[in-house]
């Protein structure tokens, strides 16, 4: 091949187009334009439109795992708010319960104290507040222990009673509390009077059971004794003072066998439930002492002395 037969110009390899400078200049006019375009007349509005339409579903997908993510951790942590909200309403409502329960044990008892001051106001005996702290460990008497003792000018043998009636009365004394025998024990006794009819009796506790009940003793089987029957105080033993409250006639048996009738009676006081009492001063001490009898004056000497 003869040399003048060659071209003389660069492979396509080598070849370069327009210079970087001009590329920049172009494309910045053109960038320049395309936004002042865009500005006034909203030529790329369609374009922008168009790609946003097509790049969405892949923008959703991508979404996807990050939203079940963001959801999970919502669930996990409603649910941790939820159960931390239910344990404070759980509290609350346990201390809205308590409350409830407080409320209604301190009206309970300011029904009592209310109706213990206006007994109070109708007993003429000196009368002492007191508590109940507990039952007495002898599981065979009917005891309490109240919280005045002999520091509190409490008497032996002074009589126990409550806003219904009597309970009993004080048999032991100690300095700072002091022991109740309650009327249904069964060593325990007290006059009592049918307020109906007049006729007096003595009241005891039933021994036969635990049931908290009276017995009415040596009761002539036709005495004028009925069921309901309210009994009180008669106030010949010198301790209770007359017209307290005692207990209901609530049985009576009469025997052709025996001479006398069997009366069972259920207390007026709670002897089982009660919290505030009030000690009397025992009725002996208000009672005038008996008069002594004349003195016969010496019988003169029969001999007698000669003036």
């Amino acid at each position: 091949m003869p040399l003048g037969t060659l071209d003389s110009r660069p492979p396509p390899f080598f070849r370069q187009g327009p210079s970087a400078l001009s590329k920049w200049l172009f494309f910045s006019v053109l960038a320049v334009l395309l936004m002042v375009a865009d500005i006034r007349f909203r030529v790329a509005q369609p374009l922008r439109a168009t790609l946003a339409t097509m790049i969405y579903p892949l923008q959703w997908t991508v979404m996807q795992p990050i939203s079940w993510a963001q959801g999970a951790g919502h669930y996990f942590e409603s649910l941790a708010t939820s159960q931390s909200k239910e344990a404070a309403a759980q509290y609350q409502l346990g201390l809205q319960s308590q409350r409830a329960q407080q409320v209604e044990q301190l009206t309970l008892e300011n029904a009592k104290l209310r109706s213990l001051l206006a007994l109070r106001e109708r007993v003429n005996a000196p009368a002492l507040a007191a508590q109940v702290l507990y039952d007495a460990a002898d599981p065979f008497t009917r005891k309490v222990i109240i919280d005045k003792g002999a520091l509190a000018a409490v008497q032996s043998g002074a009589p126990v009673i409550d806003e219904a009636g009597v309970l009993g009365q004080v048999t032991r004394v100690y300095p700072l509390v002091s022991e109740v025998t309650l009327l249904t024990d069964h060593n325990q006794a007290i006059p009592v009077l049918n307020v109906r009819t007049g006729v007096r009796g003595l009241a005891f506790g039933d021994a036969s059971s635990r049931s908290g009940s009276l017995e009415l003793r040596f009761m002539d089987a036709h005495v004028d004794m009925e069921s309901g029957d309210l009994l009180t105080t008669s106030g010949v033993d010198g301790v209770y003072p007359p017209g307290l409250p005692v207990a209901h006639v609530n049985a009576i048996e009469r025997r052709a066998d025996s001479a006398f009738a069997r009366i069972s009676c259920i207390p007026v006081g709670r002897v089982a439930s009660s919290l505030h009492v009030l000690v009397l001063q025992p009725y002996t001490g208000q009672v005038l002492p008996r008069p002594e009898p004349d003195v016969a004056p010496p019988a003169s000497d029969k001999k007698g002395r000669q003036p």
